[in-house]
Order: structure tokens, then C-alpha cells, then sequence
């Protein structure tokens, strides 16, 4: 009985820090990025994952219209913004 219990104990270890290093991270940072396109708004300037560069001209629940330049408006998913910039950083 002891030696089953010694032999499943380096699985139960590697399987605690298989958590504690990648998984636990990764939920974290998956709350936090629902967390940043739960709070996109109209005027916003943001970043997509296909590295689009624009200010945001409108809102809808799963899509947003960006503003990539002067007259040039894309529709993308919310879902596609990797970060959101300081006010001012995108130049009309």
C-alpha cells in the first residue's frame, strides 16, 4: 500500500506544478483580457491581434467599428483587441 502511495506521488507533484506554473497564469490572464473587452468604448484606441492600429468609432455587443484612418472604417470582433492605448497615441 505504502509503495503504490510513493510510486503516484512525483505524478501528483509534477501535476501541482504543471498548475501552479502554466495553467493558474493562463486562467488569470484570460480574466483579465474578458475583463478589458467587457470595458471597450467608443473613443477608445486599441490594438487587434492582426496588429490593426485604430480608434474606436462604435460599439455593438460582439462586433466594433474601427477608425484606421481618415474615412477609413473597419467592422472587427471585440474579441481581436490585444491591448488598448493611452488616449492620444493614434495620429488621424
Amino acid at each position: 500500500m505504502l509503495t503504490s502511495l510513493q510510486g503516484m506521488l512525483p505524478l501528483v507533484l509534477m501535476f501541482v506544478v504543471l498548475y501552479f506554473v502554466m495553467i493558474r497564469p493562463q486562467m488569470k490572464r484570460q480574466k483579465e483580457h474578458k475583463a478589458m473587452i467587457a470595458a471597450i468604448a467608443k473613443g477608445d484606441e486599441v490594438v487587434t491581434t492582426g496588429g490593426l492600429l485604430g480608434k474606436i468609432i462604435k460599439v455593438g455587443d460582439s462586433f466594433m467599428t474601427l477608425e484606421v484612418a481618415a474615412g477609413v472604417e473597419l467592422q472587427v470582433q471585440r474579441s481581436a483587441v490585444v491591448q488598448v492605448l493611452p488616449k492620444g497615441t493614434v495620429k488621424s
